[in-house]
């Protein structure tokens, strides 16, 4: 359904080395960029998650929304939560398994650094 999603930032460069270190642990990498702009997803020039410098100050949404990225193993999740805590994320939830939402789905929930509530994913048996 949805081709790409930006999240505006005002510290381009913060913000990237976050998503480097926390998409890199789900197998995602930077595939293009630019003084305003950085994309991430798996091939070259097609990027499905950006961020976008902003001058003005940004408004970042609240509770009612959030990104999950798809993690290709709970190990993965695991690295995703670790990168985001050593590169200035914060805690919004927990690392592991979380059956409110289902018997198998093991998520990390986490702030980045500009306030933006994101999420590691895999809803899988073992």
């Amino acid at each position: 359904m949805l081709h790409h999603l930006s999240f505006a930032t005002n510290d381009l460069q913060r913000a990237g080395k976050f998503y480097d270190a926390t998409l890199g642990a789900l197998g995602y990498r930077r595939v293009c960029d630019g003084e305003w702009f950085i994309g991430y997803g798996i091939e070259d020039d097609k990027d499905k998650f950006a961020l976008k410098r902003q001058e003005n100050p940004i408004s970042v949404p609240r509770e009612g929304f959030h990104l999950a990225f798809a993690a290709p193993n709970r190990q993965a999740v695991d690295q995703f939560y670790a990168a985001a805590m050593k590169h200035g994320g914060t805690d919004n939830g927990g690392c592991g398994l979380h059956p409110e939402y289902g018997q198998n789905y093991y998520a990390a929930f986490v702030l980045d650094p500009d306030g933006y509530w994101i999420e590691a994913v895999i809803n899988t048996p073992i």
